[in-house]
C-alpha cells in the first residue's frame, strides 16, 4: 500500500478584467479496488459555485460558475489517496480470449461502441498494417500481443516534452518518430482498435518516487496512457511511454475514447481579444 499526496494548480493571467464562463474541471481521481481516495479539496479563486456530476464515462466532473470580473483565475486540486495495485499483476483472461483473434460477446461489443472503432483516419491502412506486424500466426497470445504493441510504440517513438495543446494523429507520430505521452497513448489505442479490440485513453498522474520513469518530473506528474478491454480480466492498463502494464503507479482521473475529451481544466472568458496573458501549471506528487 502506498499513500501519496498530489497538488495540481492551474493559474490563468489576463491583461485586463474579464468575465469567466463556467469552467469544466476533471481533477477528481476515479476510485477503484486499487485506488482509495482519502480526501480531495478544490480551491478556486475568484470564488465560484461548484456543481458536481458524472459524465457518460463515469468521470467526476465539476462545473465552476463565476460572477463579476477578474484579471486572474486560480484552480488548485489537493488530494490524498492510497494505491494498492500489484507491480506484477496476474490477469484472469477468459479462456475464449486467451489467444487473438477473439470475439467479444454481443453485449460487450454493443457497450464498447466507439471504443472499438478507430477515431483517426487511416485511408491507406498503414496503422492496421503496422499493428498486424505484431500478430504471430493464426493464434497469438492476447496479452503478449498487447505487450508487443506497447513496446512497439515505445520503440517507434522518441519521447519529447510538448507544451502545446492537442495531439498528433497516429500516422503523424509514426512519421515523426517522436511524441509526448498522449501521442504514445493515442497510437497504442488506435493500433489496438485496428485489430478490433476496445480501448480507451486515460488521463491522470504518474507516481514515480525514484524519478526514473519517462515523462516524470520529480516524484510524479500528469500523464496519459491507455486501457484495453479483455474479457475476463476487464480493463487492463498499458503505459507505452514506460513499457509498463498494470496500474500500480498510475492515478487515473478520467477516461474517454479520445484525449480531447480529457482536459483537466476547460472554459472560456468574455473580454478583449488580447486579454489572455498566459498560464502556469504546477503539479507536485509526494
Amino acid at each position: 500500500m502506498t499513500r501519496i499526496q498530489i497538488s495540481h494548480a492551474t493559474v490563468y493571467h489576463y491583461r485586463s478584467a474579464v468575465s469567466l464562463s463556467p469552467h469544466r474541471l476533471m481533477l477528481r481521481p476515479r476510485e477503484s479496488r486499487e485506488l482509495q481516495l482519502i480526501s480531495h479539496t478544490l480551491d478556486v479563486s475568484p470564488d465560484a459555485t461548484i456543481a458536481w456530476a458524472h459524465d457518460v464515462s463515469g468521470n467526476a466532473v465539476a462545473t465552476a460558475s463565476f460572477t463579476g470580473r477578474t484579471d486572474a483565475l486560480r484552480i488548485e486540486s489537493k488530494l490524498e489517496l492510497e494505491l494498492t495495485g500489484n507491480a506484477w499483476p496476474i490477469f484472469n483472461i477468459a479462456a475464449a480470449a486467451l489467444t487473438y483473434p477473439f470475439f467479444y460477446s454481443n453485449d460487450d461489443r454493443a457497450d464498447l461502441g466507439a471504443l472499438a472503432i478507430q477515431q483517426y483516419l487511416d485511408p491507406m491502412g498503414r496503422l492496421q498494417k503496422w499493428a498486424r506486424s505484431f500478430v504471430r500466426g493464426p493464434a497469438t497470445d492476447t496479452l503478449e500481443l498487447l505487450k508487443a504493441i506497447s513496446h512497439g510504440v515505445s520503440e517507434s517513438l522518441q519521447y519529447e516534452v510538448r507544451e502545446s495543446e492537442g495531439t498528433q494523429t497516429p500516422i503523424e507520430s509514426l512519421d515523426r518518430g517522436k511524441g509526448s505521452c498522449r501521442d504514445f497513448a493515442i497510437l497504442f489505442a488506435e493500433a489496438v482498435r485496428s485489430l478490433d479490440m476496445g480501448a480507451r485513453i486515460v488521463s491522470g498522474y504518474l507516481y514515480d518516487p525514484q524519478s526514473t520513469a519517462t515523462g516524470s518530473s520529480g516524484a510524479g506528474s500528469t500523464h496519459a496512457w491507455s486501457e484495453v478491454y479483455v474479457p475476463g480480466a476487464g480493463w487492463i492498463n498499458f503505459d507505452p511511454t514506460n513499457r509498463s502494464i498494470g496500474g500500480f503507479n498510475l492515478v487515473p482521473v478520467a477516461v474517454a475514447r479520445d484525449i480531447t475529451l480529457l482536459m483537466p481544466v476547460s472554459g472560456s472568458y468574455l473580454g478583449a481579444a488580447d486579454a489572455f496573458a498566459g498560464m502556469e501549471v504546477e503539479v507536485r506528487v509526494t
